[in-house]
């Protein structure tokens, strides 16, 4: 495969990377996810980052307290870690040579000038859940990037799926690639290279539905969105987009209706059936750069954006069984299937989060929000979580409380619930952007150069 894919992945894989990938809950979303033992995407099964209260479960940790095993990740990678049974699954890119290292803060929206001049190597590796031991490690290209990335970014950024009985894993234009849970390859996808706006690359995650991969590629020349036979890797259907570069992952929405696919990017927020035909769609007026991943709670949909540097930063709740194209009209808030409306409450590479019947907002700059998750309505307006403190990790909640991972390796412990009040920080000095995996008694959070396994 040409190494001209390799590189493009922008600081926008970054989160998704911190989007990862997304499949919905079936259709009574209101509760934290049940399949607790597997996490088989990025916020794993609801895509909601929740699960059910476990006294178990840590609340507190350093770099010593509570630490199962620690695991070194050689290179860089932000994908988040997925688990199924007792394997753990994650990306990394290393190189012949020394790595410009990420920095955490807000950049002005471009990658470097030119890719590094260094021979890469595209790894996935499997690790033993109950030891952190690597169990295998696969390369699946190599050689020079043609593309450079965002100084924030790396070239390993998308979070891997699993159904437990392969595993699924998009380098950014590279391709996608498939392995059996004992590391035997199955098939390769080539995606070809497109521009990007600003050279940031691709960040959406494949998702898995039944027998589909579902794959989404805005960029400036030619937009898709596509499903895959999971099994051989064969194209199934394509459809066009008229979009520009985008990067949130696309979510499956099961409801009592119908299963579709929903998809958030800067011209349109659109939904499609399961065959690629469009089913309903709005202008809603989107930020610069659509990154957040949309998913369900409540019976609703919950879609946003946030560029740092707009001022319509809008977050949408949007009702089942739409048709057509449902833009607010101007002046409106809500209508037959846009359930509420706030034109502030959307984020940048954060997704958010619905716990206990409040929609939480985490933006990079270190502040948080609060809204009640069925009509829109504010609990409590912008709080400081730490002065200094920026975020791209998505944050995640149990046993009454809201986690924040911070850029510097902070996690803020916040009271869940109608007043904020940040309970502690939990420190593991080194730099994280990627999401965690919450499976069984045990959270695994990755850093720059680790991967902990945290656990009473």
């Amino acid at each position: 495969m040409s190494m001209t894919s390799a590189a493009r992945v922008g600081l926008v894989a970054v989160l998704m990377l911190v989007q990862g990938l997304a499949v919905s809950e079936p259709a009574e979303p209101a509760g934290p996810a049940a399949e607790s033992d597997n996490w088989p995407q990025f916020r794993g099964p609801t895509m909601n980052a929740t699960v059910a209260d476990n006294p178990d479960l840590p609340e507190t940790w350093s770099q010593t307290e509570h630490v199962e095993w620690v695991t070194d990740v050689p290179g860089l990678g932000w994908s988040s870690p997925v688990v199924w049974g007792n394997r753990v699954f994650l990306t990394t890119v290393t190189a012949i040579g020394e790595f410009e290292l990420p920095k955490p803060g807000l950049y002005a929206p471009q990658g470097r000038p030119e890719p590094p001049p260094l021979e890469h190597d595209w790894l996935v590796y499997c690790l033993d859940l109950e030891t952190g031991d690597v169990l295998w490690r696969r390369s699946v290209s190599s050689g020079r990037p043609s593309f450079a990335r965002h100084m924030k970014n790396t070239y390993a950024s998308e979070t891997p799926t699993t159904d437990g009985e392969r595993v699924y894993v998009r380098f950014g234009e590279l391709g996608l690639y498939t392995f059996d849970m004992d590391g035997n390859e199955v098939w390769s996808f080539e995606i070809p290279d497109r521009q990007t706006r600003s050279s940031w690359g691709s960040a959406s995650s494949p998702v898995l539905h039944d027998d589909k991969l579902i794959i989404v590629y805005d960029n400036e020349e030619e937009s898709w969105i596509a499903a895959l036979d999971k099994r051989t890797g064969s194209e199934i259907w394509r459809t066009a987009r008229d979009e520009v570069s985008s990067w949130a992952t696309p979510y499956i929405w099961q409801h009592a209706q119908r299963t579709e696919i929903v998809t958030s990017a800067v011209n349109r927020i659109r939904s499609y059936d399961l065959d690629g035909t469009l089913l309903w769609e709005m202008d809603g007026r989107m930020s610069w750069a659509s990154i957040a991943t949309p998913f369900s709670s409540h019976g609703l949909v919950y879609v946003n954006s946030g560029y740092v540097r707009d001022e319509h930063r809008p977050a949408y709740a949007i009702r089942p069984g739409a048709s057509g194209d449902i833009t607010l009209a101007d002046g409106e808030v809500s209508n037959d299937y846009v359930a509420w409306y706030q034109p502030k409450a959307g984020n940048y590479n954060t997704s958010p989060l619905v716990y206990r019947d409040i929609y939480y907002s985490l933006l990079d700059r270190g502040f948080f929000e609060a809204y009640d998750a069925r009509t829109g309505e504010p609990v409590y307006g912008r709080q400081r979580i730490q002065v200094g403190a920026s975020f791209t990790s998505s944050p995640w909640a149990y046993n009454g409380k809201i986690f924040v991972l911070s850029e510097q390796g902070d996690t803020y412990v916040i009271r869940a619930g109608p007043e904020f009040e940040v309970l502690g920080v939990n420190s593991l000095d080194d730099m994280a952007m990627a999401s965690p995996a919450i499976v069984g008694d045990r959270l695994l959070i990755r850093t720059r150069t680790k991967v902990y396994s945290i656990r009473k």
